[in-house]
């Protein structure tokens, strides 16, 4: 998806100052860990809120949970993967 067509699926204007400012809440926003999809999904309700700080925070928030969670199940897979590393063959079900 272009800025462009962004913008218009999104409800901001085309102007230099709001191309600026959607171009570099994109890239702060991929830099956080959000996809186009999710951009996408979020920038128009945010755009339009008439809170945007706390908008923004709420989902900061939900990408931080998303984050933990995605983390303690990684770190489960680890702590698997190192136990069936001791067994004859690591991939028999677990007793």
């Amino acid at each position: 998806m272009r800025i462009g067509e962004l913008a218009q699926a999104s409800a901001v204007s085309r102007d230099p100052a709001d191309r600026v400012q959607l171009v570099q809440y994109i890239k702060t926003a991929q830099r956080l860990g959000f996809n186009f999809g999710e951009i996408g999904h979020s920038v128009g309700a945010i755009w339009q809120s008439p809170d945007p700080d706390s908008a923004i925070t709420r989902l900061l928030q939900d990408k931080l949970k998303l984050i933990e969670a995605r983390m303690s199940e990684l770190g489960a897979l680890r702590d698997e993967l190192q136990q069936r590393l001791g067994q004859d063959c690591p991939l028999n079900p677990r007793p």
